[in-house]
């Protein structure tokens, strides 16, 4: 009785933190999202009204980039097809908020805000 107590409270012990794990993986997610549409907006000098427009598509954009590139991670041409795809859809939605031409630049924006991100990190693997 003693060990199926304590195979169970093991058990419960690793479940525990493997949700933990997911729950600060999907904080830094958003974390990151919300960084990456704010830093977007300024970069495109949204009105406040376009801003209201833009964040819920965007939300919607990264939650479909973000899918396309975990569910073809193991496929490189595949992948950037799917992003690709996902890009074009969202740029029509882009479009008719903020207009063609900063619509393209959404993409570009992202692309940048992408290489700051990592260049921080790889500079604090580097320090520490």
């Amino acid at each position: 009785m003693k060990r199926i107590f304590l195979i169970s409270s093991l058990l419960l012990v690793c479940f525990t933190g493997l949700f933990a794990q997911e729950d600060d993986d999907k904080d830094d997610n958003e974390s990151i999202r919300d960084k990456m549409s704010e830093y977007i907006q300024k970069r495109l000098n949204l009105s406040n009204d376009e801003s209201k427009k833009f964040a819920p598509v965007f939300i919607n954009y990264f939650k479909d980039w973000r899918k396309a590139l975990r569910e073809n991670k193991n496929d490189d041409i595949l992948r950037r097809q799917k992003v690709a795809e996902v890009q074009l859809r969202y740029r029509n939605q882009f479009k008719d908020i903020i207009g063609e031409q900063r619509s393209n630049q959404v993409f570009g924006h992202q692309k940048v805000f992408i290489q700051e991100i990592r260049r921080i990190r790889q500079e604090r693997k580097n320090k520490g």
